[in-house]
């Protein structure tokens, strides 16, 4: 709270200033790409933009954030099927979430539960910047995920008021759950508020069988919900501020318990009733209650032709995991374990954007500086210490240029320090045991002080020849502290300066171009991205568990996605992705911790009156089989082979005066199919879970 309270102190009044652009305009503009509000064609990069449509199409189907970025991200691997979005990479690196410019990962110790932080009905749009980006810094390694929030209408009062449920078409008993939301916003005077309460009941989840999805990472009997605030004071045509606060939690309660499927065998992980007098181990899964606390201070005229913002945020974490009896010890009486992320965050970001004429040139600087505290942990909710607390200060300064080159050329160039030191106390590693004979050995490791000092650069130009070809190259370098969380869990040293904790600066090439032709409008990009020390995982046959692995990397891929305007009435869109890569010191490709199957996804709408809309989502995943079974037969790690699959989404709404009626189906055809990380993931049983099958989801909303 330390920045928040250092911003209150400073900030004096203040007035709302650029959000009062309409839908229409924002578009095709991103403000996560470089920091400042820029038009798409000014940007020489790939950046994915996911309006409002897109939201509430795939709203009406399901509320999972990690399904609406798989069908709308070329890039983006295909969703889990799960809460969990660990193995969701975005061109192969990791990809940092943030909730308006504000982290919500955990790179210290990353639990892949970044995605699911905010409710989908409080955003506005969402912007994806595809690759390595040093503007943002340590963890968008792979690219950002922004998600934008609502602003208020300039209405007195506009209430909204929405109810809906969701039931399996398969097997429809215990499948029944609801959503609601309640959001009401609008503009008093001077002060513009948006207030927004939701909570989703989700029953037991099936398959195209029937059967029940397996309880690790799933949504089976979960409950979740989400408040957010935010409030914009104004004073003067010039200078505003603005205070948020989100609160997100869930919990999945579930009376079963899995009955284990090894998919190498054709099998799947179920799960089924508790029987009497039988009790499910561990506590409910899930984030217990997870807040932001961001206050932003905007001036558009600090002095002649300069802006400043200055971001305050504060945020903690508590994210639950599953019961897991690798965790398990008999020496010490536990037969498993259950552990929890814990992470509190303090941070500061100040922001100078200046435009200056120099003779022919017109340039734009954006420069400022970015501060954060992080302390975070993995204890076991039994009170063991898995992973130690690590107390990790940072700060970077940055410095983006923008050049108009006459009107045809955009040059944009910049350089990012950045200091990090993590401090680490004395611990002593646990020991596990995955049977009574398996065990791990533990190690007493002294602890000390880690620094990391990188400056990346990035640069890149666009050259605007015509609506019709827009071409770009760039070159940008990401930093990334590895998950250091996972490197001192599994420590086999005595000192915490022997492990192999160094940072990973990845450079990212890329070239591409877009294309405006009357209705069509088209994107293409091929990328290329070398990191010296990536981290995978290899499987220690003594001890039964996974160890992360440092090694090169290079990955590589191609996109390509285009929309199509038949007519007012029909639209069109549609995307590709492929990503590879390898360990080049070993030269064996890369696992699917990193490198997902290649997929197409598609989508047609149909509006043919002003009041009625249809559209239908397609996701394809191709075929990925790089690697060979052990002598056994089966296949270890993140190393099993992928299959083709096809999932396809329906959905329909219905206005009439305040009323809406909306629908959606959820993998209408009913596609028996494991998901692509089921089908790639060896880590246990808990990993083998199909996806879900035919699900409906009805509701009506009403504003007034």
């Amino acid at each position: 709270m330390m920045y928040l309270a250092v911003l209150l102190a400073l900030i004096p009044a203040s007035a709302q200033a650029d959000d009062d652009k309409d839908m229409k305009s924002i578009e095709r503009i991103t403000v996560t790409g470089s920091r400042i509000v820029e038009s798409l064609d000014e940007v020489p990069a790939s950046i994915t933009l996911i309006d409002q449509q897109q939201l509430q199409e795939n709203l009406k189907v399901s509320s999972e954030l990690q399904n609406l970025l798989a069908l709308a991200v070329p890039g983006m691997a295909p969703g889990t099927g799960s809460t969990s979005n660990f193995g969701q990479t975005l061109r192969g690196r990791n990809v940092l979430v943030m909730i308006d410019g504000v982290p919500q990962d955990t790179p210290l110790r990353n639990g892949g539960l970044g995605i699911r932080t905010l409710d989908a009905a409080s955003i506005e749009r969402i912007e994806v910047v595809n690759g390595a980006t040093s503007i943002w810094g340590n963890g968008a390694a792979g690219g950002v995920i922004n998600y934008i929030t609502k602003k208020p209408t300039e209405n007195a009062a506009n209430v909204m008021l929405s109810q809906s449920v969701r039931s399996s078409l398969v097997k429809t008993k215990d499948s029944l759950g609801y959503r609601t939301v309640v959001s009401v916003d609008g503009t008093e005077g001077k002060l513009g508020y948006v207030t927004k309460l939701s909570q989703e009941k989700y029953g037991v989840q099936r398959d195209a069988d029937g059967d029940i999805l397996g309880l690790q990472y799933g949504l089976s009997d979960s409950q979740q919900r989400d408040a957010f605030l935010k409030f914009v004071y104004s004073l003067d045509d010039s200078r505003s501020m603005q205070l948020s606060y989100n609160y997100y939690d869930s919990a999945q309660d579930a009376n079963y318990r899995d009955v284990p499927g090894n998919i190498d065998l054709g099998g799947k992980t179920y799960a089924v009733p508790l029987t009497q007098g039988e009790s499910a181990p561990g506590a409910p899964q899930g984030p217990e209650g997870n807040y932001n606390l961001m206050a932003k201070y905007q001036d558009n005229e600090l002095f002649s032709h300069t802006a400043l913002v200055v971001d305050a945020y504060s945020q903690k974490i508590d994210n639950v995991f599953f019961w897991s009896p690798t965790l398990a010890n008999p020496e010490q009486g536990f037969n498993g374990g259950q552990s929890a992320i814990l992470s509190e965050k303090d941070g500061l970001r100040a922001v100078l954007t200046s435009s200056v004429a120099l003779g022919q040139l017109d340039a734009t600087f954006v420069y400022g500086l970015d501060m954060l505290q992080d302390v975070t942990s993995q204890p076991l909710l039994d009170q063991r210490i898995w992973v130690p607390e690590m107390d990790m200060g940072s700060h970077a300064l940055f410095v983006q240029s923008k050049w108009e080159l006459g009107d045809d050329w955009t040059l944009k160039a910049g350089a990012r320090n950045e200091s990090v030191s993590v401090e680490v106390a004395d611990y002593t590693t646990l020991k596990l045991c995955t049977n009574a004979q398996t065990c791990s050995t533990p190690f007493a490791v002294s602890g000390g002080e880690i620094d990391y000092d990188a400056t990346t650069y990035n640069a890149g130009i666009r050259y605007r020849l015509s609506n019709a070809f827009s071409p770009f190259v760039s070159y940008s370098e990401g930093f990334e502290v590895p998950d250091l969380g996972l490197l001192l869990r599994t420590a086999t040293v005595k000192d915490i300066s022997l492990i192999q904790s160094e940072a990973s600066v990845v450079k990212n090439y890329e070239a591409g171009f877009s294309s405006e032709l009357d209705a069509l409008y088209l994107n293409i990009a091929v990328y290329r991205s070398e990191s010296e020390l990536g981290t995978g995982s290899q499987l220690d046959k003594t001890t039964g568990i996974y160890i992360p692995v440092r090694a090169p990397q290079k990955i590589w891929g191609y996109e390509a996605s285009a929309e199509y305007r038949l007519s007012d009435a029909w639209q069109f869109s549609a995307a590709y992705g492929y990503t590879e890569g390898k360990d080049t010191k070993n030269d064996i490709y890369l696992g699917a911790r990193q490198i997902s199957a290649p997929k197409l996804t598609s989508s047609v709408r149909y509006l043919p009156t002003a009041d009625l809309s249809f559209s239908m989502y397609w996701l394809h995943v191709f075929n990925r089989d790089r690697f060979m079974p052990n002598t056994q037969g089966f296949y270890t790690g993140d190393q099993g082979p992928v299959h083709s699959y096809d999932v396809l989404n329906l959905s329909a709404n219905y206005q009439f005066n305040n009323w809406q009626l909306f629908g959606g189906i959820e993998n209408v055809l009913n596609e028996d199919y494991f998901p692509a990380r089921s089908q790639s993931f060896r880590y246990g049983s808990g990993y083998s879970v199909k996806g879900i099958g035919a699900t409906v989801n009805l509701g009506v909303s009403y504003t007034f």
